[in-house]
């Protein structure tokens, strides 16, 4: 790598870190050192490592949440949009989804953005419930449980055959939808 790296080159390398070896491994030098530059390149973009954990914080929001929904909005013209999400989120590795909430488990700045993030996607799933007819009661209780089948597989170690994992994702899009 050059050694003109911009803040986002370090941040994804500290997800891809952070999916790979966890948060622990979030540290300047080993981070440099896989990156072949100096630890001045880190300090040149983050005041110090809580300031790069937060920014890596704010970093895994933007993929893992907002990135997402523009591309479901962008995508959905003509299909249902609560099937794309679905189908995109159950077809993905999710090793730093699981990263990010082992992370929260022992760090309050961390345990914060998981909130800020479900607290997002739960709001997106059920507006999109809202906007298929549902009651706003019905809405909410379909996404929380939605969101629960997410987290569930998001943790799991079982992956899915993609014809399993499609049959998965149908069948939730059909309870949804009832």
């Amino acid at each position: 790598m050059s050694n003109q790296l911009a803040a986002k080159d370090w941040l994804d390398q500290g997800l891809k870190t952070l999916a790979t070896r966890g948060f622990t491994a979030l540290k300047a030098e080993p981070l440099a050192k896989t990156m072949g530059v100096s630890r001045g390149s880190f300090y040149w973009h983050f005041a110090d490592i809580g300031a790069f954990h937060a920014a890596v914080l704010a970093r895994w929001h933007e993929v893992a949440a907002e990135q997402i929904i523009a591309n479901v909005e962008a995508a959905s013209k003509d299909e249902n949009p609560l099937a794309l999400l679905l189908r995109r989120v159950f077809g993905e590795r999710l090793m730093l989804e699981r990263a990010v909430r082992t992370w929260a488990s022992v760090d309050p700045a961390a345990r914060a953005a998981v909130q800020a993030i479900d607290r997002r996607r739960l709001g997106y799933v059920e507006g999109l419930l809202t906007q298929s007819g549902l009651s706003t009661d019905a809405a909410r209780a379909r996404a929380q449980i939605l969101y629960w089948a997410f987290l569930g597989f998001a943790l799991s170690d079982q992956p899915l055959s993609k014809a399993r994992q499609e049959a998965v994702v149908d069948e939730l899009v059909r309870m949804a939808a009832s």
